[in-house]
């Protein structure tokens, strides 16, 4: 046992070929393919950024990149070097932000993501809950649709991000926020609105339905219930729940609004809203995360924190 220990103290500590900042020159000339681009974005001399790119290139033995006047391209090697070369960024950068919020991890700055589909409703509810709780903490939002905010927290620009779990998230940790019940809107004086009790499927037969632009989750799973139905879509896609709202006043069909935002948008527009027979169609929010990130415990505070403002009776909507 005691030579072992000190054979331990005699290793020597392997020294790499490279450093972080030289991985990140690398990583933004890949994504710029540009070397004068990468110099901008990192704000650094272009002399100075090559020469760290060359330097690398020279210790591991392998070219990362074919260069002429002309172009930039990503050699096969340096596509295999660049991905591992982010996987190891964005580690680093969790573990920067786990020392940073070693006493108190829910204070500074938390980046989280968000869909459009749910950020008009539920951010005016979460915000004054969360900073009431976590009064030491600032969220800063962005809002996009759940492909693009997956590729963010792949590569650790987001921490978080309130998603529909319904969508393909990939390998994430998540926790539930709450659950998002579809009802049916339709115009003003449309006889299915009136009717009594929730609507059946067979009630909706043959009916337009109105739904979101590709690229939203939402229209995923409006189509996979409408599938149980004759329900027949409109050309018409529309880029937020707003306007399909407003579309539905105007008589060009009827829709599925979440629950959560169905009020507001319900009353902006003189739409009627019906329950849906069980089953109902739902959605799960949920504020997902990289799986194993070290803020993984208290981003769960967050979602339970967020849960309790969702669960709140929402203001009524003028």
């Amino acid at each position: 046992m005691c030579y072992f220990q000190e054979a331990m103290a005699n290793e020597e500590v392997p020294i790499h070929p490279f450093t972080l900042r030289q991985l990140q020159y690398i990583v933004a000339v890949a994504d710029a393919l540009s070397f004068s681009k990468a110099s901008e974005r990192c704000r650094v001399a272009q002399p100075s950024l090559s020469a760290q790119v060359a330097q690398v290139e020279d210790a591991l033995g392998i070219r990362l990149f074919e260069r002429d006047r002309r172009r930039v391209l990503v050699t096969v090697p340096g596509a295999v070097f660049v991905e591992r070369a982010r996987a190891l960024l964005t580690s680093a950068g969790d573990l920067e932000a786990a020392a940073r919020r070693a006493t108190d991890p829910l204070s500074g700055t938390l980046r989280l993501g968000v869909i459009p589909t749910v950020a008009a409703y539920a951010l005016p509810r979460i915000t004054p809950v969360v900073r009431a709780r976590h009064q030491d903490l600032t969220i800063l939002w962005t809002e996009d649709r759940t492909s693009s905010l997956r590729t963010m927290l792949e590569s650790g620009r987001l921490e978080a991000a309130l998603l529909a779990l319904e969508a393909d998230l990939g390998p994430v940790d998540h926790e539930p926020v709450a659950t998002d019940r579809f009802l049916l809107a339709t115009p003003p004086g449309d006889p299915l609105g009136a009717m009594p009790g929730p609507a059946r499927l067979e009630d909706l037969q043959d009916r337009e339905v109105l739904l979101l632009d590709d690229g939203h989750c939402l229209r995923e799973q409006i189509l996979s219930f409408c599938s149980r139905t004759s329900l027949r879509e409109q050309a018409y896609r529309a880029t937020s729940l707003t306007t399909l709202a407003q579309m539905v006043a105007a008589g060009a069909g009827i829709t599925l609004l979440p629950e959560l935002a169905a009020p507001t948008e319900a009353a902006r527009a003189s739409l009627a809203l019906r329950r849906l027979a069980a089953p109902e169609p739902v959605r799960t929010l949920v504020l997902a995360w990289r799986r194993g990130a070290p803020l993984g415990d208290a981003l769960g505070v967050l979602a339970r924190t967020m849960h309790e403002a969702l669960s709140q009776d929402a203001p009524p909507s003028r």
